[in-house]
């Protein structure tokens, strides 16, 4: 084996790479502060929620994109991680 090459190691296990925030809060704060900005400042996008604070969630349309990537499991935590699983 040559020295100079480093192994890869792959790891499988999801819980090494989500986010230790909870979709279902996530999903709680989408729905009931999203205009609000509540469900991106849980996860840790501050500047996100800020913009939603000041714009009513986007008019409205950015809470509803949030509320259905919350959903479908692709929304991501401020580090870019997914967040974890129910």
């Amino acid at each position: 084996m040559d020295n100079n090459n480093p192994q890869v190691i792959v790891v499988n296990n999801p819980a090494v790479y989500t986010s230790p925030k909870s979709r279902i809060v996530a999903l709680l704060l989408c729905f009931f502060l999203g205009i609000l900005g509540g469900h991106c400042f849980y996860v840790g996008k501050a500047g996100i929620g800020i913009l939603y604070l000041f714009t009513g969630g986007l008019c409205g349309l950015g809470v509803i994109i949030d509320f259905i990537r919350i959903l479908a499991g692709t929304y991501t935590d401020g580090n870019s991680l997914p967040i974890r699983n129910w």
